[in-house]
């Protein structure tokens, strides 16, 4: 199940949600159905010492040539 990051029209609060494909989200505070969903940050994987994983920057226009690129791994591994 995904986590979504919902705002309500009505209400104004935002709320983090689960959601089922088959679900409609409703507003944990006021009920209502009418739910925006936006845009979520990304979360940054930590290692176990509490330090984050290294990330691969943006690809320059031009292209790093590395086929690590996009797949998940940094240039420099």
């Amino acid at each position: 199940m995904p986590l979504y990051e919902y705002e309500c029209s009505d209400c104004a609060s935002q709320a983090e949600l689960l959601i089922r494909s088959d679900t409609r989200p409703t507003c944990p505070s006021c009920g209502s159905l009418k739910l925006t969903r936006l845009l979520s940050v990304p979360a940054v994987p930590m290692k176990a010492d509490g330090s984050q994983l290294p990330m691969c920057m943006p690809t320059p226009a031009s292209g790093c040539g590395l086929p690590q690129c996009g797949q998940g791994r940094c240039a420099g591994e």
